[in-house]
């Protein structure tokens, strides 16, 4: 490693030093370094059997932890024979659950690699920023848990996301601490010849290299790259400074090196992946990579080594909001594609079309565009996110009707053993069997929920709460010393909160659409709300803004000065650095969750999950995965999910329906407790609440959704492209080349009814004609078909059916008469059409403009 002393730069060799473990403890070691142990009651439990105190100092950091452990108190542990026991219970189940796994993940049938900017595993490995990344975390420990053939990549952080802190003023500031890689459960990726594996990818004038760095969850191997190694320049060494850090330039390295970069590390590793997931565009230059590959492993085309990558590529996209959606001007993105261009075998014009939303170089190139046209599977992260998605990419298949554009969706879901309290999760033991870990949607397990005890369910959740106070007080103070605070205000964070409340929660992203201060909206009725002895309510904030986002920073700085009102400083607190200890302190402890996101902008959120399956009732707007998951049994709604052209007035409607939510509903049935001491509407709620969440958004569900829809039929298809050379994926590209030739030569005209006149009723049956001029093209190479369905005011058709029709006729000159009966089935207004496409798999859903309507409507 480079480093400077004074003025000597030198390369010097690092070397760390760890505590003597004891031969009959050494297995702890083994664990700190899969993050295997941090979803594992048991295993926490463990760690924290050894010191509570000292755990608790190094941030659940296990390896950091590890090498503050007195030796006399290893030794000792190494005599304890019920602490040897619980390691040895821990042990078996560890290595039941992890034992050979990397040699399945690196069979070439079935493998499929994930690819991700950010990771969020646990509080300790700073690696992510929100919920993007938690989310990726989430999947691979599903995946894990699962046992799925599948492997991760990502980058190594030295400084990872910032850590907030607020000035007096309550004004977000941020700290950017170095990550200190001897407390990172990574070890070293070795090639065959065991050195440490480094990766290049050119770049304008130089080339980048990248440490590869290997981090064990669970079953799943996660590879992360690193640039902070002497062979880059001081520039290219901070490439993997800090996550979302940087300019523009920056942030275009770190995807290329995750795309590109780790796609080589994975190809040099011995891994062939047969589908890649791309979690959002960061990672879409993969395709590249992967085509470099089958051009130069496979001695393939590069058509047809195109047509591969995108049969067998899935692409989630995460959030409608612009600045969500990576974009990069042509004058920084061109010269890094010149740099590749002679590695990678690409054409850079080529590339920069693939990424222009309108096939043009107008405007500026996105990683989402790109991601879309390289995939075959794409899709949005909740119901409403996917309708939300294929209207927002609808111009890139500008012949497809709205509800066939090939944006599907897969419902985000969490991690249930990540997130559930150790009070419920004993609860859950003893009631639900303990197979209700590994498949917790199923009706044997969801029907033992009512069978519960009301006083332990409400005792447990009495539990978490008085847990997160506990937190939000130790937070709170070390917040305030941190600011210098006076010995009276120190004195104050102790009766902060109170343990027996209503408890709401309101924490993610400071971002302006998600509307953090709604609920200030009026702050006398929210301080009445607040300050009211007999049904108290009190509310903890938390959340950070992006360092360049003033607006999202405001937001935090209004909550702040509200809550310092006299009134209300007791009820309302702000907890800084929100981070995966936070969160999971708030949604095991909070009552209700609040979310009040500007529809349609929340294309999911997962935090109000994690809260339902720990009990509590969600409070939100009808945005995101909520319309899946509102039912009045488990939680509210505010508003009724319509949208709206003005957002302040939007605002005010909201405002009030929340108030009154919370005045004549939320807070009347938390207090309402006429058979003593136990709120048993608001229990069933909680119950309520559980079956739904274990029922429909856990991540094992969301992961074999992703398994069955998406990967399994990629990895099918994966085989079947490249047997006998790749002469399916050749056969592909010829056919695609003889419809270019004459595709704009197909017309259809509009089709005739032989009862267009007659008052059809229920169970009738009506014959569709149409004619189609198919020119040079055969009728074995296109699907006719009849597009009905009923329509709107606008006598547009609002949901489509598409039937196959048949030929019947041989008009000669290239022209054919095609027919098909429709049933009625239904009572209602009804439109039909015809349209000619391909035949053959997926051709209209990646290629667009193979679509031809009647008469060209």
């Amino acid at each position: 490693m480079l480093v400077t002393q004074g003025c000597l730069r030198m390369k010097v060799q690092l070397f760390n030093v760890s505590p003597s473990v004891p031969e009959k403890l050494r297995f702890i070691e083994d664990l700190a370094r899969n993050m295997w142990w941090c979803w594992q009651r048991e295993a926490v439990e463990l760690f924290r059997r050894i010191s509570p105190e000292l755990w608790r100092e190094t941030g659940h950091n296990p390896l950091a932890f590890l090498d503050q452990v007195p030796q006399k108190r290893l030794e000792l542990l190494a005599t304890d024979e019920g602490f040897l026991g619980h390691l040895e219970q821990v042990r078996a189940l560890f290595e039941a659950e992890t034992k050979g796994a990397r040699a399945r993940t690196c069979d070439a049938p079935g493998c499929n690699a994930y690819f991700s900017l950010e990771y969020g595993l646990h509080e300790s490995v700073r690696l992510y920023s929100g919920g993007l990344g938690v989310l990726a975390g989430d999947h691979l420990k599903a995946a894990s848990d699962m046992d799925l053939p599948l492997v991760a990549v990502g980058l190594l952080y030295r400084q990872g996301y910032f850590q907030q802190y607020l000035n007096r003023d309550g004004w977000q500031q941020e700290h950017y601490p170095d990550n200190e890689i001897q407390h990172l459960p990574v070890v070293p990726a070795l090639r065959p010849d065991g050195s440490h594996l480094q990766v290049t990818v050119p770049m304008p004038g130089t080339t980048m290299h990248a440490l590869v760095w290997r981090l064990a969850v669970g079953r799943i191997s996660l590879y992360l790259l690193d640039t902070n190694i002497a062979d880059n320049t001081h520039e290219l060494r901070r490439t993997t400074d800090s996550l979302y850090g940087g300019d523009k330039t920056t942030r275009l390295r770190q995807e290329l090196l995750l795309g590109i970069g780790g796609y080589r590390a994975l190809a040099t590793l011995g891994y062939h992946p047969h589908a890649c997931h791309i979690n959002e565009g960061h990672a879409a230059f993969l395709s590249l990579a992967r085509m470099e590959h089958l051009v130069e492993d496979k001695g393939l085309t590069p058509a047809a080594a195109r047509e591969i990558v995108r049969r067998t590529n899935i692409f989630t996209t995460h959030t409608p909001v612009p600045a969500g959606n990576e974009t990069f001007h042509l004058d920084i993105l061109r010269p890094h594609l010149d740099a590749i261009k002679d590695d990678l075998k690409i054409d850079p014009d080529d590339v920069v079309t693939w990424g222009w939303p309108d096939g043009t170089t107008s405007g500026e190139f996105s990683m989402t565009v790109l991601g879309l046209r390289m995939s075959s599977y794409c899709n949005g992260v909740s119901k409403l996110h996917g309708d939300v998605a294929r209207d927002m990419w609808a111009h890139l298949w500008p012949e497809h009707a709205r509800d066939e554009v090939p944006v599907r969706h897969i419902t985000n879901g969490v991690h249930v053993p990540s997130w559930i309290s150790t009070g419920l999760s004993l609860l859950f033991d003893r009631y639900l069997g303990t197979g209700w870990r590994s498949d917790p949607g199923t009706e044997r397990v969801l029907s033992h929920i009512e069978s519960v005890p009301d006083e332990e369910l409400w005792r447990a959740h009495e539990l978490s709460r008085s847990r997160l106070i506990r937190a939000v007080r130790e937070l709170t103070e070390k917040q305030y010393r941190a600011r210098n605070a006076s010995r009276s205000e120190l004195g104050q964070i102790k009766s902060v909160l109170d343990h027996d409340a209503l408890t709401i929660g309101f924490a993610r992203r400071f971002a302006t659409y998600k509307r953090a201060t709604l609920l200030l909206s009026d702050p006398q009725r929210l301080e009445a709300l607040l300050s009211n002895e007999e049904r108290p309510v009190q509310i903890v904030f938390a959340g950070k803004a992006h360092p360049a986002d003033n607006h999202g920073k405001d937001l935090i700085r209004q909550v702040i000065h509200f809550a310092q009102r006299a009134n209300v400083r007791r009820r309302v607190v702000f907890l800084e650095d929100y981070n995966i200890y936070t969160a999971r302190r708030l949604v095991q402890g909070v009552d209700v969750w609040l979310n009040t996101p500007r529809r349609p902008q929340e294309a999911s959120g997962t935090s109000g999950m994690k809260a339902a399956i720990n009990g509590g009732l969600n409070l939100s707007v009808l945005d995101g995965w909520w319309c899946e998951g509102y039912d009045p049994s488990c939680g509210w709604a505010i508003g009724t999910g319509d949208e709206y052209d003005d957002p302040t007035y939007q605002d005010t409607v909201e405002a009030q329906a929340l108030y009154n939510l919370l005045e004549n509903e939320v807070v009347p049935r938390f207090y309402d407790r006429p058979s003593g001491d136990l709120p048993r509407e608001w229990i069933q709620m909680m119950k309520s609440s559980i079956r739904m969440a274990l029922g429909f958004f856990t991540s094992h569900r969301m992961v074999s959704d992703y398994n069955d829809r998406f990967y399994a039929k990629a990895i099918a298809d994966h085989s079947g492209l490249c047997d006998n050379e790749g002469a399916a994926a050749t056969a592909i590209v010829a056919q695609q080349a003889r419809l270019a030739s004459h595709w704009s030569k197909v017309r259809i005209e509009m089709p005739s009814c032989d009862k267009a006149q007659v008052m059809l009723r229920v169970g009738d049956r009506m014959s569709i004609e149409t004619t189609v001029h198919l020119a040079d093209l055969k009728p074995e190479e296109v699907l006719v078909q009849v597009y009905y369905g009923p329509v709107n005011s606008e006598n547009s058709i609002i949901q489509s059916h598409v039937e196959a029709m048949e030929q019947v006729d041989d008009l000669g000159g290239g022209t054919y008469r095609y027919r098909h009966e429709v049933s009625c089935g239904h009572t209602g207004r009804f439109g039909f059409t015809a349209r000619v496409t391909p035949r053959g798999k997926d051709y209209t859903d990646l290629i667009p403009g193979y679509v031809t309507w009647a008469n060209g409507g």
